[in-house]
Formats: C-alpha cells, structure tokens, sequence
C-alpha cells in the first residue's frame, strides 16, 4: 500500500466577515451602543437633539413667513396660523445688514474688494496650486492697500465714503480680517522676545502681554476710541475705525503670543541645538527650523482664536460702530417691521451667518491639520 502526499498550490481565499461586524449596523452598534454607558448617552443626546431641532425648524421653515412687504403680512391675524421667522423683514433689510449705510450706488465697490479678495485667497488655500509666495505677496501686501482705497474712496476718481457709514457684514469681516493678519506676526514677535535671554526685552514683552490679557475688550475698544486721542497731538487725527483696529490688534496679538509661546516651549531642544550645529543665526534657525514646526502644532489654538476674534467683532457696537449684530439692532427699530418674532428671526439670521463662517474656518483648520500629520485624533 503506498501513501501519497497532496501539497495545494493556491492559498484558500480568506472568508468574508461576520455579518454583524461590517456594515451601518455594526458601526452604529459599536460607536452609539457599544456598551450600556454609550447608549444611555446616545438616547439622552438623541432627546436632547430632537427637542432643540424640531422647534428650530419649524420656526425657521414649517411656519415661516416668505413673502410679504410689511409687518402685516407676518402676523397671525393675518395668514390665519402659528407665524415663524419672518423672512421679507431679512428681504427688506439684506443690503443694510451686508454693506450697513455704504452708498447704494458704490456698494459695487465692496462686492469688488470681496470678489477679489476670493480670487487671491482660494489658491492659497489649496495646496497644489502654484505661484505661492507671489499670491501671498499680493493677497497680505497688496490686497489690503488695494482694498483701503477702494472702499474708503478720495482717489482715482472714487468718491470717499467716510467710515462711519460703513456696517454690516463689511465691517465684521474688515474688523476679523485686519485682526487677524495683523495679530499673527505680532503674536510671532512677543512670543520670541517673551523667550528671549535679553533681561529689558523679555519683560517689555511680558508687561505687554500681561496687560492686554488683564484688560477686557469693551475696555480696549473704549480706549481705543474715546481715550486714545487725548494723548495725540492734534495733527493726528486717527479714523475711529482705525483706532478700533489698531486695539484689536494689540488685544489679539497678546492672546496670539502665549498660543505660539506653548508650541514654541514644545519644540525639543535637539531640535535647536541641531539648528545651530548647522550653523544657522537665531532667525534662520527660528524661520526654517522652529517656528514651522511649532506653528504646526498650535494650529488648533490658533484657528480658536480667530473664530472667537470673529465673533468679538460685535462688541464693537459699544463705540457706535455698527457690524453685522449692531445693523440687526438699529433694524429691530423700524415701525414698518415691528412684530414678535422679527427679533427672533434677525438673531437667527445672525446667527446663521456666524456658525457658517466659523464651521468653514474649522473644518479648514482640520483639513490642513491632517495634511501637517500633527497627530490630532479625528
């Protein structure tokens, strides 16, 4: 009797996975109800959700009003039924709430600057896109000149439109953007001279630092404006909304200092002491070894302060210069648009608006966080 060996020539083909391990309803029962904590908590936010949505959209769409010309027509008594958001109030008062009192006949000036001001951020936004260093250079150097004499006006032709007429979104994002532009690089420098081993200089920066972080920004702000011109001579004369800016500046860089400083302290010292035995000076050592790094790491606390810097633009309506929420306000008082819900719709319009503006700027920093590998869980 002879035995005979059988040696298979081809793997066996692996078998698929369970049916209850793969799928919607796996991955629902593993992150919502994997265990009992995990479906308490997932009823309890489901409640939660339901409870805040549905009034949410009912007021916002089921019951809206959408036509109309006057506060009549957003009125119980006259569409006979539960009245929601009242969307002609929003129809009738866009433009003031976009450009606030800019001159109707210029208002092609800002969707200009907006236009623009598109076209040079989009491609450095996106990574492949080429011709870097020249669109920063136009888009933090050139633009913002640009953009100041195409809305202020007095040159090339351009009748001049004094600040005070100008509100609304236009001065949200004016405020937001000058803010941050300006905030980062000055953030940059205090945070080095709060590191540096220069004795007058780091406690110039730490006194700095200390008092705008003390102060509240309705303080600064009302400095800024009020204040600040009792101790200029009077030759200068600062537009208000300069010297709003000029505040915000100086409050956010602050802020931006200590958030760079924690990505700075960071950085392993190998890192520098390798810097310097390539032989490179302090700055080429903090521009092209450090300071990328470290500005990598703080890209969360950075991208938070400048949503809350966005969203701080509205206290400016306390010097009397009026952003998106402060053109809301001056609306609610129009007679024609008197009703019970206009000031409900208005601040969710705002509201709106805001979360938008904030979710984008999130999920951006998110994007480029994934990019950089800085090892933040998602």
């Amino acid at each position: 009797m002879t035995s005979a060996t059988f040696v298979r020539q081809q793997l066996i083909a692996p078998s698929n996975p369970p049916a209850s391990s793969v799928g919607t309803p796996a991955w629902l029962r593993q992150k919502l109800f994997g265990s009992a904590l995990n479906a308490a908590a997932t009823v309890i936010s489901a409640l939660i959700l339901a409870a805040l949505i549905w009034p949410t959209v009912r007021f916002m769409f089921i019951d809206a009003v959408w036509d109309g010309s006057s506060r009549v027509d957003c009125l119980e008594e006259t569409v006979k039924r539960p009245v929601g958001a009242c969307w002609p109030f929003i129809a009738a008062k866009f433009a003031q709430f976009m450009y606030g009192f800019y001159p109707a006949d210029q208002v092609w000036r800002v969707n200009l600057t907006y236009v623009v001001g598109l076209v040079l951020l989009v491609p450095l936004l996106i990574p492949r896109a080429p011709w870097k260093t020249l669109n920063a250079v136009l888009f933090f150097g050139v633009f913002p000149v640009a953009a100041f004499y195409l809305l202020v006006g007095g040159r090339f032709g351009l009748p001049h439109v004094e600040t005070r007429q100008w509100g609304g979104l236009l001065v949200t994002l004016v405020i937001t953007f000058a803010g941050i532009i300006g905030s980062v690089p000055l953030g940059i420098l205090l945070a080095l001279g709060r590191r540096s081993s220069l004795p007058l200089l780091r406690w110039f920066c730490v006194v700095f630092i200390e008092f705008w972080r003390g102060v509240p920004l309705i303080t600064v702000l009302f400095f800024a404006t009020y204040m600040l011109p009792f101790f200029l001579p009077e030759s200068w004369k600062l537009d208000p909304l300069a010297r709003v800016l000029i505040g915000v500046i100086l409050f956010a860089g602050a802020y931006m200092s200590e958030v760079i400083r924690g990505g700075l302290q960071a950085i392993p010292r190998g890192q520098f002491e390798a810097a310097r035995a390539l032989g490179l000076g302090y700055w080429k050592m903090m521009a092209f070894v450090v300071l990328p790094q470290a500005l990598k790491i703080v890209i969360p606390g950075m991208v938070n302060s400048f949503i809350a810097l966005f969203k701080d633009t509205t206290l400016v309506l306390i010097v009397a210069i009026f952003d998106l929420l402060g053109q809301l306000r001056a609306a609610f008082a129009d007679p024609n648009w008197a009703t019970p819900v206009t000031v409900l719709t208005g601040f969710a319009f705002a509201g709106v608006i805001y979360f938008i503006i904030s979710f984008v700027i999130s999920r951006y920093a998110l994007y480029v966080e994934r990019r950089l590998s800085t090892g933040v869980a998602h």
